[in-house]
């Protein structure tokens, strides 16, 4: 058994969403409409999303985490996030993947999460 090797110096922790996409922002305001039962505030200001992919194709590939490993929705939360982005109209299909790589951390939320939970 090998190690996996360290990323490469300058490689983003998180990849990069394909933001060029016309169906981008409907596809972002559908995981805004999911919650964290625990915290008040949509999971894409609070930046549980790390990754938006969106093929020539219209399939849609989400990375995102939770606030803890050992959150009570983990296993639901993912489902919840297919379901929301699975009703954009032009969508072909879902496919939601769970890491905690990077760990999550309260530096990730927007400044919309951090003002509406008064860390501002």
């Amino acid at each position: 058994m090998t190690d996996a090797e360290p990323p490469l110096e300058g490689t983003p922790l998180i990849k990069p969403s394909t933001t060029d996409h016309p169906l981008h922002e409907a596809v972002v305001e559908a995981c805004r409409t999911v919650f964290d039962p625990e915290i008040p505030v949509n999971i894409y200001d609070l930046g549980l999303i790390y990754t938006i992919e969106i093929s020539a194709e219209n399939a849609v590939k989400i990375i995102m985490t939770l606030t803890a490993p050992g959150c009570p929705v983990a296993g639901d939360m993912p489902g919840w996030v297919q379901d929301a982005v699975s009703c954009v109209p032009g969508v072909r299909e879902v496919d939601v993947e769970m890491t905690f790589d990077p760990q999550w951390g309260m530096d990730m939320m927007s400044d919309e999460a951090r003002l509406e939970l008064g860390f501002m």
